[in-house]
């Protein structure tokens, strides 16, 4: 077993936390902070103490050391929590007035405990624990102060209970790291996966706008060469025909873009839906499809209309790339619970690539699944082809019916 491994995280076991080199981290403030605290506060027991050791020179050196370790205490947890032990458990030996000394140690643990080197932390307060029983009823006799007396039982409950709210101070402010951390990467996983979900979104629109405009461009394209010498204003009528399309799809696109460029705006277009069926059927005829439309649509809400709307414009736009029909039939059904949705065709299917990027069919049901819809497609036992599109739905009820 490798030992620089014990311990986890990919860093040796006594160390944790950035390297030498990134100062940002060093906790020079807090340490020096705490250096004044434990002196001036030692100096004070010291005088408030008189039946201990005076503090001298000694004893401030290991005040100091206790402090300074601290600065290790997100690099080298293990050691700074033992080292503050150690230079802890001689200054109390060496007889010294009680006082903030102890502080370094709860801070050296309580580092370790949030590095999650727990068994370091809980083992140096438990070192400390034992080394002041021995020294406060037994070592006592043969350290300074000369005639000092035993430590009442009272005092070492003391001291215990000091220990363990340490130790519980430390593991709760470790739970409630890790939560905050946990929290964090939910909040920015839930990000990136609502950034996702809008990329899909505007992927489908620019789809599905541009899906069908092109189409009807394509098909009066083609119209518009075949007759540009026999039958001159026929073709200016297809050549009519591609300006309004393309017009439209790029008014289309371009809110699209707008809302990707400034996502906290409202929209300056309404997103289109089932009240613009009639718009769609005239579309369809100008690249040569009759539409027969049956059913009234219900008022919709906005995500749920355009839904609606895009997937008879898929469909429709796959009748007139994929199938041999000149006619199509779209059927619109509801109840207070869903919507229902039918657009068939004739066929037969042409077998020819109509250039599509093949995608049309996958963003429908995306739509619709979005919404906890489905969307069913396939050929009809009579020939032709249907799109069959439920989605859920509450109806709102029109304003002359309030």
């Amino acid at each position: 077993m490798d030992v620089e491994r014990v311990g986890g995280g990919g860093s040796p076991w006594w160390r944790q936390g950035p390297s030498w080199g990134d100062s940002a981290r060093w906790p020079w403030r807090s340490t020096l902070l705490v250096t004044v605290l434990v002196l001036g506060g030692s100096n004070f027991a010291s005088h408030g103490q008189p039946d201990r050791v005076h503090l001298d020179l000694f004893g401030r050196l290991l005040l100091i050391a206790a402090s300074v370790l601290l600065l290790w205490r997100h690099r080298y947890p293990v050691w700074v929590a033992f080292g503050t032990v150690v230079a802890t458990v001689v200054y109390v030996g060496a007889g010294y007035a009680y006082g903030p000394v102890f502080v370094t140690v709860a801070l050296g643990c309580f580092s370790a405990v949030v590095a999650g080197r727990r068994w370091a932390a809980w083992s140096a307060l438990g070192v400390l624990w034992v080394a002041h029983l021995l020294i406060s009823h037994w070592l006592y006799r043969w350290l300074p102060p000369a005639h000092d007396h035993a430590m009442p039982w009272g005092g070492e409950l003391a001291v215990a209970t000091w220990v363990v709210a340490i130790a519980a101070i430390s593991e709760l402010a470790r739970t409630r790291r890790d939560q905050w951390a946990r929290d964090r990467a939910e909040r920015a996983q839930a990000a990136r996966r609502r950034a996702d979900e809008e990329r899909l979104r505007m992927a489908r629109e620019l789809h599905d706008v541009l899906a069908h405009s092109i189409s009807v461009i394509n098909v009066q394209a083609g119209v518009g060469l075949a007759l540009l010498d026999s039958d001159p204003e026929q073709a200016r009528t297809a050549l009519t025909t591609i300006k309004a399309a393309s017009k439209e799809a790029l008014g289309e696109v371009r809110q699209v873009l707008d809302t990707l460029r400034t996502p906290g705006d409202a929209p300056r277009a309404p997103a289109p839906g089932l009240d613009r069926l009639p718009e769609l059927v005239q579309q369809a005829a100008s690249a040569g499809l009759t539409v027969e439309l049956d059913g009234t649509p219900p008022r919709l809400p906005p995500g749920t209309d355009l839904a609606a709307f895009r997937v008879v414009q898929e469909a429709l736009t796959n009748v007139v790339r994929h199938s041999g029909s000149r006619h199509a039939r779209v059927h619109v059904a509801h109840d207070p619970r869903e919507l229902r949705l039918r657009i068939d065709d004739d066929g037969p299917a042409t077998g020819a690539d109509a250039g599509g990027s093949g995608n049309g069919l996958a963003g429908m049901r995306e739509r619709a699944a979005a919404l906890g819809g489905t969307i069913e497609a396939g050929p009809r036992p009579d020939g032709g082809y249907r799109v069959l599109a439920v989605l859920p739905l509450k109806v709102t009820p029109k304003e002359d019916d309030r």
